[in-house]
């Protein structure tokens, strides 16, 4: 028996346009200029703390933790008014879950108060028993979070698979001593995914019927 364990953006979810939207309408409230979405296609992987840490920054990973609170708190009002408007998923999502037969959760860095809605409005909830958000123990790439998920549907280490688009996810496999299955489409920083040597690259979600 297998459990996969999916990350969700840029793996299952390209949701970068949505969060673009509420960093861009908070941005307005502080009178300062918008923000490209390829910008902030490379600021995610790290939990909307460090998004908005990269977004006042300027791309560094510090930065004035008042001002990051305050800023993180309007970010999430705009980004709870519009969680899933432009946010889709990827080539292959929907009908590679339902030709994979078992048991599936997800492990994101994002908030987990957003990711219900998420998964609701893209009509893939059913295929997951569980999932948490980074919010609920530690973000990757810490293996906590998936050794939690293993630990909650009753599945160890050596019969689980990690599946991602991040180094977050690759090396928080490996901390876990978790299989691991990289995408090569989705946010990692404008790195290659293959450095950090994950077991098994692919470059389409639908090739995952084949490897697993």
């Amino acid at each position: 028996m297998k459990l996969l364990i999916f990350d969700l953006d840029g793996t299952l979810i390209d949701s970068a346009p949505d969060l673009t939207n509420a960093i861009n309408l908070t941005l307005k409230e502080y009178n300062k200029n918008p923000i490209r979405v390829e910008t902030i296609r490379n600021y995610l992987g790290n939990g909307a703390e460090m998004l908005v840490t990269r977004v006042l920054s300027g791309g560094k990973e510090n930065y004035d933790k008042k001002k990051v609170r305050e800023f993180l708190d309007r970010f999430k009002y705009h980004y709870n008014q519009n969680v899933c408007v432009e946010t889709k998923l990827y080539d292959g999502v929907k009908e590679t879950l339902e030709k994979l037969p078992y048991k599936k959760a997800i492990v994101t860095n994002k908030p987990h108060e957003f990711i219900d809605e998420i998964l609701e409005k893209l009509e893939i909830k059913h295929f997951f028993d569980y999932y948490i958000g980074g919010d609920v123990t530690e973000k990757k790439p810490s293996p906590k979070p998936l050794l939690h998920v293993c630990e909650k549907l009753g599945f160890t280490n050596e019969n689980s698979i990690m599946i991602g688009d991040s180094k977050n996810d690759i090396i928080a496999a490996k901390n876990a001593k978790i299989k691991s299955i990289a995408l090569t489409y989705g946010y990692n920083y404008g790195e290659d995914i293959s450095i950090y040597n994950p077991d098994i690259v692919i470059d389409d979600f639908r090739k995952l019927v084949e490897v697993i």
